[in-house]
């Protein structure tokens, strides 16, 4: 697949994942969390496209809710994560060597402790609503993107047009924002849109291991767990819609980035 290929492969894909998830829930008024006893556990069929789940529920509607529940969570966790990522490198690169030899070594102490441990710590500390998990993924996801700005604003200090500008008199801030980040732009954006991936993936595993999106509400990844708990019946209509649709949001994420790459390297 060539450059274009992907690119336009990855934004598709990533529209549809969004028409599921923030369009598609509101074009149905029936509750998808109704339980019809007398139809529990059925395959697909007319009265219910992707069958039901162990309590008569309609799985083609509780997917759609799942959708938002999942993407109105983990896009914003991805914006923060991003948004602390290069906060976080811009202030180190510009800061004086001993600030930055402090923050560095912080920020190797973070990217030492696994991210999953560190979620389910958390996960199991906090009371668990939309808020704290954007806010627990947010703040987990930073890392390595800090790094990535932080070398990336050390390699362009020296530069004639950003030495001319804090000659004249430029403030760093000024520096960072007219300068810097223009510079970076390309790279950031693909790191962004990987972002968006391992946000959908951590917060579809957490809700996998039951501290996720927490009950009524349902998430691809805890409608996969309560699949795979009765695994044993073959509900197989149970387990492919949100295992398919949390691959098709890592899938598109990746192609966008690798597009997004591969464009801007062949544009140099």
């Amino acid at each position: 697949m060539n450059n274009r290929g992907t690119l336009v492969a990855g934004l598709t894909l990533g529209a549809l994942v969004l028409f599921i998830g923030f369009v598609a829930p509101f074009l149905f008024s029936a509750d998808p969390y109704a339980i019809h006893p007398a139809y529990a556990l059925q395959p697909p069929s007319l009265a219910f496209p992707l069958g039901t789940d162990e309590l008569g529920r309609n799985e083609f509607l509780l997917l759609l809710s799942g959708g938002f529940a999942t993407l109105v969570v983990a896009l914003p966790a991805a914006v923060l994560a991003f948004i602390t990522g290069v906060a976080y490198g811009l202030l180190s690169g510009l800061a004086p060597a001993w600030v930055d030899r402090i923050l560095m070594r912080l920020l190797d102490a973070v990217l030492a402790l696994p991210s999953l441990i560190v979620l389910l710590f958390f996960a199991s500390l906090v009371a668990l609503n939309n808020i704290s998990l954007i806010l627990l993924l947010g703040f987990i996801s930073w890392p390595s993107l800090a790094r990535l700005v932080r070398n990336e604003t050390l390699a362009q200090r020296g530069r004639d047009f950003v030495l001319a500008a804090e000659q004249s008199g430029a403030s760093r801030l000024y520096v960072a924002r007219v300068h810097l980040l223009r510079i970076m732009a390309p790279v950031l954006v693909v790191n962004g849109t990987f972002m968006v991936g391992d946000s959908i993936f951590a917060l579809s595993a957490l809700s996998f291991l039951g501290l996720g999106v927490q009950p009524p509400q349902v998430s691809w990844g805890s409608l996969l767990e309560s699949a795979l708990d009765i695994i044993a019946l073959n509900p197989w209509w149970l387990i492919l819609p949100p295992g398919l649709l949390v691959f098709a949001s890592l899938l598109a994420a990746s192609l966008t980035g690798q597009g997004l790459l591969r464009r801007w390297g062949n544009a140099r």
